[in-house]
């Protein structure tokens, strides 16, 4: 089986300086439930990884949280797409806690859980997290220039070779013709 892993804010959705605290608050961007949906057709198992510590933070709740991500989910079936699972880390920063990205501790329970190798796994993000945790894990890592991902790529320019795109359209169409 064929697994990618994507980060949320910024990469499916439109992030928020101000966090994303209600189904309301949660739009996709442009292209990318189509571009997930594409993915599955193409035969890979869709799993998401995202940070949350507007929990901890107390902007939102679980249940809020799990109505955002019913919507996220009832909008991608809209388009014939599924996401087999969504992991976050509801923790604030300094707990440090192992599961907030960069830590791998997020990945690692997406690995054991689904058994599949990490190195031949696709992370696609925004963030300078997610690039971070790809080369902690070994995951192939792509940035997508929706959300953080300008800045991002202005810091690892001159370091790393990290294929960029405009956005998760563009990097699942790439991914599905090679």
């Amino acid at each position: 089986m064929k697994f990618i892993i994507l980060d949320r804010d910024g990469v499916i959705n439109f992030d928020s300086p101000h966090y994303i605290k209600s189904p309301e608050e949660w739009n996709p961007i442009p292209g990318s439930l189509e571009a997930i949906a594409a993915l599955n057709r193409a035969g890979y198992h869709v799993l998401v990884a995202t940070n949350q510590s507007g929990i901890a933070r107390q902007y939102y709740d679980l249940d809020t949280l799990a109505h955002i991500h019913e919507k996220l989910m009832r909008e991608l079936a809209s388009v014939g797409g599924y996401v087999d699972e969504i992991f976050f880390c509801p923790h604030h920063p300094d707990e440090h806690c192992s599961c907030r990205k960069p830590k791998p501790g997020m990945l690692y329970r997406m690995r054991d859980q689904y058994r599949f190798d990490l190195k031949e796994t696709y992370l696609i993000g925004d963030s300078v997290a997610d690039m971070e945790l790809c080369f902690t894990t070994g995951c192939k890592p792509i940035l997508v220039l929706t959300g953080n991902g300008k800045e991002t790529l202005e810091k690892y320019a001159h370091t790393h070779k990290i294929p960029a795109f405009e956005n998760l359209a563009a990097a699942a169409k790439s991914i599905i013709e090679n």
